[in-house]
């Protein structure tokens, strides 16, 4: 068997939503550095999600598919665009 390791899947959910949500903020800049912060605001507002993976595994997203999880993620990136926009690290 493969080894075994810890994700934290936030970090896939939050990723995965961020597009959507910074096309809804035109104004805000789309850099690789502002995206990384917005990134790292956002999953140090969100509870972490950690799942045991064997290498290689596909895992369920059982949980992204609530609305309320989706909700906490979306709001959670929301703010941290407002955040970084005003203060860019670029």
């Amino acid at each position: 068997m493969g080894k075994t390791y810890i994700k934290n899947y936030m970090e896939d959910i939050v990723w995965e939503l961020l597009p959507d949500i910074l096309n809804r903020f035109p104004e805000c800049c789309n850099c690789e550095i502002c995206r990384h912060d917005i990134v790292a605001k956002a999953l140090n507002d969100l509870p972490p999600k950690y799942v045991a993976r064997h290498k290689g595994e596909v895992y369920t997203k059982v949980a992204e598919l609530t609305q309320q999880f989706r909700t906490d993620v979306y709001s959670a990136l929301t703010k941290a665009i407002l955040v970084v926009s005003q203060n860019p690290n670029h």
